[in-house]
Formats: structure tokens, C-alpha cells, sequence
């Protein structure tokens, strides 16, 4: 009889009379009584987390959600026109837009950032000559800092202080979030122009401080995005933009 234990997972399962999320029974043991924020954190992490994890990893969620008409909610909305019975299309069509430009900076930046942390010892020190050396290797190969500047938010993206201030505030400002920091300051220092730490790339440090490892820290991001998207077309639903526009570039397109 061949071995067959490989074909399980410890996320969760059902009976006939229960579901299980980790090892709790969902219904009497999760719902109400964690939020989904806490929920997410456990399906991941595959532990609770404390009340400052939460509040950190929620305002991430939040500060992650919506950005206004960008080219992920463009494609989303023009999807629904082109298809309206397909919800789950539109949905999934702006997210497939999550690269190295919109929301996939949340990975580049924290595999960045935990590649150069483990040449560190934790220390301010030991950060600043990682972040220096990090730094002047992306330079040297016409590489892109990831998690510095923004196309809107030229001089602060307003989500990043504010996602640092809860770190301090909470106690879970950890290696990643500060290493950020120097990094920031150590390409004003090579290239001579200041570049605002963007929210992905704050977001990416504190999902990487928070445990998460930065091949999943994408997911988070479009975790919290499904949520804009819905909204989006909800609004395209009720006072749809999407034809109007391709009416609109079709015209300005043409020979």
C-alpha cells in the first residue's frame, strides 16, 4: 500500500458538522472573536498574533487598498465592461497588474532589505554600512532602489510615517523597518536627490518584520487590494466609466 500522508494540509478542513481554520474550529472558536485581519495573519503565520502585530499588519492592509484610478483599476473596470457577467474576471484582471511597478514592490522590497539584513548585527551601525553597501551595489548595475520614491507622493507618501509612527508607537518597529531608513538616507547620500520611502516599500519592511517571508508578502498586498477593486466596481456598476473611456481613446487613437 503505497504512502499517501503527503496528501494533507494544515491550514483547515470540514466534516459534515464542522470547519477547522489551524487546528480552531471556525465557527465557535473564530468567528466573533477574530477580526479578519487577525484571521489572515493566522492562515499565513499559522499563529495569533499579538494586539500590536494586528494593529501593524491591519494598517498595512489599509494603507495598501486603494491608490484611485491606477492602471490595476483601469484594467479591472474596462474587464467588467467588456464582460459584466463576470465579476471574478474583473477582479483577478487587476490583479494580475501586481508588478514591479504597482503593489509587487512590496516583495522587491522586502527581499531587498532582508538580503541586506542578514549581513547585519542589528546595530545602527551595522544597518548603515548594510544600507550603504546595498545601496551603491544597485547603483554600480543600473538598478532601482526598490521602495524609494513615488510618482504621486514626490516629497512624502503620507502612508509611510504614519505606518512608522504604529511601529514605534506598538513596539514592532523591528530590523527591516529601520534598515529602510537607512537605505532612504544612504541613496540621498550617494545620488544627492532625496527620494520618499513609498507605502509598498514600508509595507514590505513591516510584513518582513512582522515574520512573513518576502516570496508571500505580494499576497498580502493583493489581499488588501481585492478590497479596492470590489469598490471600484461597485462605483463601475452603478455609474460605469469604463466604456466612456475606451470610447474616448478610441477616438483620440484613430488615423
Amino acid at each position: 500500500m503505497s504512502d499517501e500522508t503527503w496528501l494533507r494540509t494544515s491550514i483547515g478542513g470540514s466534516t459534515a458538522d464542522a470547519i477547522t481554520i489551524r487546528g480552531r474550529d471556525l465557527a465557535t472558536e473564530l468567528m466573533g472573536q477574530v477580526s479578519f485581519t487577525e484571521l489572515a495573519f493566522l492562515l499565513v503565520g499559522g499563529r495569533v498574533p499579538t494586539p500590536a502585530q494586528t494593529r501593524l499588519l491591519d494598517a498595512v492592509l489599509v494603507s495598501l487598498a486603494d491608490h484611485g484610478l491606477t492602471p490595476t483599476v483601469l484594467a479591472a473596470r474596462l474587464t467588467y465592461t467588456g464582460a459584466p457577467e463576470s465579476l471574478q474576471g474583473a477582479v483577478a484582471a487587476g490583479l494580475l497588474g501586481a508588478g514591479s511597478v504597482f503593489l509587487g514592490v512590496v516583495e522587491d522590497t522586502a527581499a531587498f532589505l532582508c538580503e541586506l539584513g542578514e549581513r547585519t548585527d542589528g546595530s545602527e551601525a551595522a544597518l548603515r554600512r548594510a544600507a550603504e553597501e546595498g545601496v551603491r551595489a544597485r547603483i554600480a548595475d543600473g538598478r532601482r532602489v526598490p521602495g524609494l520614491g513615488h510618482p504621486v507622493h514626490k516629497l512624502e507618501d503620507p502612508r509611510t510615517p504614519r505606518i512608522y509612527a504604529i511601529a514605534e508607537e506598538d513596539g514592532t518597529l523591528g530590523v527591516n523597518m529601520r534598515l529602510l531608513r537607512a537605505v532612504a538616507a544612504a541613496h540621498a547620500d550617494a545620488t544627492g536627490k532625496p527620494l520618499p520611502v513609498n507605502g509598498a516599500g514600508v509595507a514590505g519592511a513591516a510584513l518582513a518584520d512582522l515574520g512573513f517571508p518576502p516570496a508571500i508578502v505580494r499576497g498580502f498586498a493583493l489581499l488588501a487590494r481585492t478590497a479596492g477593486l470590489v469598490a471600484h466596481l461597485a462605483e463601475e456598476q452603478a455609474s460605469p466609466l469604463g466604456m466612456a473611456l475606451y470610447r474616448e481613446v478610441d477616438r483620440r487613437a484613430s488615423p
